[in-house]
């Protein structure tokens, strides 16, 4: 049936997360297609597919997000499916719909999710009539600082100003009064401008105006998503939380299960609130529904709704024993898989950067010597090994080291063996970083927000 359906299944993505992919889809039996640039030829994932394809030199806008060559390549390769992982076109709507008028299998939900979620407005007004919490807010998008300043007046201050398009935190910041607010919003429509051509396809078409979100912000708050899995005969199933409170600005660095900052009740109410999120939009897949925790109040709002696999996943791999990959795959092809959400232990991934440990830049480079760390209790998805550049062309991320224990305290136990013993000689990375923060006490402790990596690198923190 699988095969029938899906083979050969086209990963358009590179690094660690096509790597991961390819795994699975080899393990179930289905070929597996890469794509590449002319920059990631040698890397592990283009030598580990059935078959891979050059898209064009390491310029993204010339490689993976070509939708055309993307395309072009599965047609080639004859490939019924296309993974597209995360970032890139991963949630671009059009992709979708373009995969699935080729007659091929889109792995991942429908394109008007995707579409419907993509503006975090109309996502946040979709979820408000579902009964979701949402902060005070917009309700549309504000195009201009005159109504930005009249919304934050409203809505008081302190505010999140976003775009209402993207994600990564790009574009994002917190204003506590008018003359910051001015700011952040000039940052924000440039991000959002940026965005818009992006989405265009680099055409740079005249706006008539950034679209901005304006919502309340929540001061000390923890970043908490429920990963959930739409089922094809329309259930939706929550399959525990991450917390992603461990940032640096505004995005993720270091992501456990469960989260060490919310009671059983609120943990209860989230897991529903992000089901009745996917059945509000007929939610095929996996899929990730963000929220914001007030830790003192006990209480949360939604943030964001991710329709890809998240970068994050195999926390909730760990402590499910599910493989998150393979139930896409099961999903796309009209199975309906028996999944029931079962939590054991806690887990923890650290996000390995080609970054400078102190200020964060990217420190990108040739590796000169890799060796991964082994044990009960860990996981490594890399892209990268021994003799590999990492460049300037795309995320720094180079891998992900994730520990797993029966308890937090063992998870972090095994977690300081792990980052100790994971050797990255070559380009700067943050390693260093993920020790520091291990020895932080509140982390240790489990009393953090996501103002933590700020005051660790604050002059006065």
């Amino acid at each position: 049936m699988l095969t029938e359906t899906l083979g050969p299944v086209l990963v358009a993505n590179r690094g660690e997360i096509a790597r991961r992919i390819i795994r699975t889809v080899k393990r179930m039996g289905l070929r597996a297609i890469a794509v590449h640039s002319e920059a990631d030829a040698d890397l592990p994932f283009v030598r580990e597919a059935d078959e891979a394809v050059l898209l064009g030199p390491a310029n993204p806008a010339q490689s993976y997000l070509d939708v055309t060559k993307v395309l072009e390549a599965a047609r080639a390769t004859g490939a019924r499916a296309v993974h597209p992982g995360y970032g890139f076109l991963a949630e671009n709507a059009a992709f979708a719909q373009a995969v699935i008028d080729a007659g091929m299998v889109w792995i991942g939900p429908a394109p008007d999710a995707i579409d419907r979620m993509g503006d975090k407005i109309n996502a946040r007004n979709l979820m408000e009539q579902a009964g979701v919490p949402v902060a005070a807010g917009t309700r549309e998008p504000v195009t201009d600082l005159d109504l930005a300043l009249k919304a934050a007046e409203e809505i008081g201050y302190p505010v999140m100003v976003k775009t209402a398009g993207g994600g990564g935190g790009i574009g994002m910041s917190v204003a506590h009064d008018d003359e910051s607010l001015a700011k952040a919003f000039e940052q924000a429509a440039r991000a959002a401008a940026r965005f818009a051509s992006a989405a265009a396809g680099g055409e740079g078409a005249p706006l008539a105006g950034p679209a901005i979100l304006l919502e309340r912000y929540i001061e000390r708050a923890r970043h908490v998503e429920v990963q959930i899995l739409g089922l094809p005969d329309g259930t939706v199933v929550a399959l525990g939380e991450r917390d992603c409170s461990v940032q640096r600005r505004h995005q993720k660095v270091v992501e456990e299960s469960p989260s060490p900052g919310i009671t059983p009740e609120l943990r209860e109410r989230m897991l529903a609130a992000a089901v009745r999120a996917g059945e509000a939009v007929g939610y095929l897949g996996a899929g990730t529904v963000e929220c914001l925790v007030d830790a003192d109040e006990q209480d949360f709002v939604f943030l964001e709704m991710n329709t890809r696999l998240q970068v994050e996943h195999p926390v909730t791999e760990l402590v499910t024993g599910l493989d998150l990959v393979e139930l896409q795959l099961r999903v796309a092809a009209g199975e309906t898989p028996e999944v029931t959400p079962r939590v054991s232990g806690h887990a923890i991934e650290f996000r390995v950067y080609a970054e400078d440990p102190k200020r964060f830049f990217p420190g990108p480079g040739k590796i000169t010597a890799w060796e991964e760390p082994a044990g009960d209790g860990i996981r490594v998805d890399s892209g990268y090994e021994a003799g590999n550049t990492v460049t300037p062309f795309y995320d720094p991320l180079m891998a992900k080291l994730c520990v797993h224990g029966e308890t937090r305290d063992e998870a972090l136990a095994r977690a300081r063996k792990a980052v100790a013993g994971f050797t990255v000689e070559g380009p700067k990375n943050n390693l260093p970083f993920c020790a520091e923060l291990l020895d932080e006490p509140g982390f240790a402790s489990g009393d953090y927000d996501t103002g933590l990596v700020g005051r660790m690198r604050s002059p006065r923190g």
